[in-house]
């Protein structure tokens, strides 16, 4: 249960679970129902006016002015790419800078929303890295990202999908991205499905439980296909290598029944070879999954080079012939720095813009 108020110590509304919410009322002497109310104003309708919320009483509208403020990410910053990604930079707490980017695909509008400002994962291939870690999100500015972008779309479309796959390793701030998830799935709230969410991972194996608790679906940044050139490019796996990585991934697949995705970022004469793209099928052995081939995306000082496309088939052609579920990820958003593994919003000489050739 949350603490009793003291003096003019505020709450962000977007920081609560509803079950928080209630909680928090209760020790305020409030009726517990009126977290319902308030979540199905916000999140349903928009309203943050408490004035405008006319079914409540008068009294506890002008006593929860006194507890709880609506403070969400302010966007400084929209980039749109050629190919119609949209790239947000939002200012949070701290007087830091977070990305998150919408991209279009047919029928499907994805949001990749960022945990973290920077990342300790260290994963030599990213730009995010090359951050360090500068602090994690609250549950509010996971949220934020969600409701800005929305708030964006002005011809009728609507955010289908999400993934945490934006800046920072969404399970070393497990609670927060956790609480944000169950705030935007809730029926009383944003109402998001919970298979249309997804949470990926450089590989942090004892957090993976937590991905299956919650209901949503597991993205696996493989990358590698031996633990010596995952330790090299992939730090992570030295305290969780491949082996115990794999296991954790069999449970969440026996517990969920739900396929996995394995990312592998293709790294031209890294991981790359005809002998990599047999051991990801044997690595892969017994659980459900498919993968997701990224050919790497250029950012300054990176030190990799992206294979060439010819190469990339050959790599796909391999696993599918072996029976692997394969796609090659198209590139969206490398015009604007918003590619995956692109994302960096605090460095000296941070391009907006990129030539594609």
């Amino acid at each position: 249960m949350l603490e009793t108020l003291s003096g003019n110590d505020m709450k962000n509304f977007y920081d609560f679970t509803l079950k928080e919410l209630e909680d928090f009322l209760k020790a305020q002497g409030k009726q517990r129902f009126r977290a319902e109310q308030l979540f199905r104003w916000v999140y349903q309708k928009g309203v943050t006016n408490f004035d405008e919320m006319s079914n409540l009483a008068k009294d506890f509208r002008e006593e929860v002015k006194t507890l709880i403020e609506f403070n969400l990410p302010k966007v400084t910053q929209q980039l749109d790419s050629v190919d119609g990604t949209r790239k947000f930079l939002m200012a949070v707490e701290g007087s830091k800078e977070i990305e998150a980017v919408l991209i279009p695909n047919g029928d499907r509008l994805t949001l990749c929303v960022s945990s973290e400002v920077g990342c300790a994962m260290g994963c030599k291939f990213c730009f995010t890295s090359k951050m360090g870690l500068m602090r994690r999100l609250n549950a509010s500015e996971i949220i934020g990202q969600f409701l800005n972008a929305s708030q964006s779309l002005t011809d009728g479309r609507r955010i289908t999908n999400i993934v945490f796959m934006g800046m920072g390793e969404p399970l070393d701030n497990v609670q927060n991205v956790m609480r944000a998830i169950e705030v935007i799935h809730d029926q009383r709230g944003i109402g998001f499905a919970r298979r249309k969410i997804t949470v990926s991972t450089s590989g942090l194996a004892p957090q993976i439980k937590h991905v299956a608790e919650s209901g949503v679906r597991l993205a696996i940044s493989l990358n590698a296909t031996t633990d010596a050139i995952r330790d090299q490019i992939m730090p992570i796996n030295r305290k969780y290598p491949l082996e115990v990585l794999l296991r954790a991934c069999k449970e969440y697949a026996i517990e969920t029944k739900e396929m996995i995705t394995f990312e592998y970022v293709l790294l031209k004469g890294v991981n790359d070879s005809k002998e990599d793209a047999y051991r990801i099928v044997k690595l892969t052995r017994g659980i459900p999954s498919k993968i997701n081939l990224i050919p790497f995306n250029e950012h300054p000082d990176s030190g990799f080079t992206r294979p060439p496309s010819r190469e990339v088939a050959d790599f796909q052609k391999i696993l599918m012939g072996l029976g692997k579920h394969v796609l090659v990820r198209k590139t969206m958003g490398r015009d604007i720095f918003a590619a995956c593994g692109q994302l960096r919003s605090e460095m000296e000489r941070h391009p907006e813009k990129m030539a594609i050739n």
